[in-house]
């Protein structure tokens, strides 16, 4: 019997996916469970259906990503650190945190502190190169210029 997968099923297949099952395995298990419908040719044109959708709304976030990293290359973001009195030298280090406040405040994007990839610690004034991973695939590489703030 042919059944479409509602779930993902450890050792049978993914979500979505066309499966050729035994029919005492559908009716018994997989059915009263939902984990899976026949597939039917409705069933089967709604799947394309949802596939399609998917697909187009893949392809919407990667341009807007896309667009996006065009706006932010070779951008500047500047975040002050407190420092001593030469101003050389910073008392912590500057964070991926502070640097997606900057994002923020400065460029209006929101982007997780986690696809910001700073090069080691920054604990001196100066520009550092960094990178803002934005989508699948898109990344883009800023500069992040630390300025003293005594």
């Amino acid at each position: 019997m042919k059944v479409i997968l509602l779930q993902d099923i450890p050792g049978s297949g993914k979500k979505d996916a066309i499966l050729n099952v035994a029919d005492g395995y559908a009716r018994n298990y997989l059915f009263p469970k939902k984990l899976a419908v026949e597939a039917t040719d409705a069933q089967l044109a709604n799947i394309e259906r949802h596939k399609a959708a998917l697909k187009r709304r893949d392809a919407k976030i990667k341009d807007e990503a896309q667009a996006l990293a065009n706006k932010l290359a070779k951008g500047v973001v500047t975040v002050a650190g407190r420092s001593g009195e030469k101003g050389e030298r910073l008392y912590g280090s500057i964070t991926a945190e502070q640097v997606a406040e900057a994002l923020d405040l400065q460029h209006g994007i929101k982007v997780d502190k986690r696809k910001i990839t700073l090069p080691d610690a920054i604990k001196s004034v100066g520009d550092y190169p960094i990178s803002v991973w934005l989508a699948a695939g898109i990344e883009t590489a800023m500069t992040l210029k630390v300025t003293a703030k005594t």
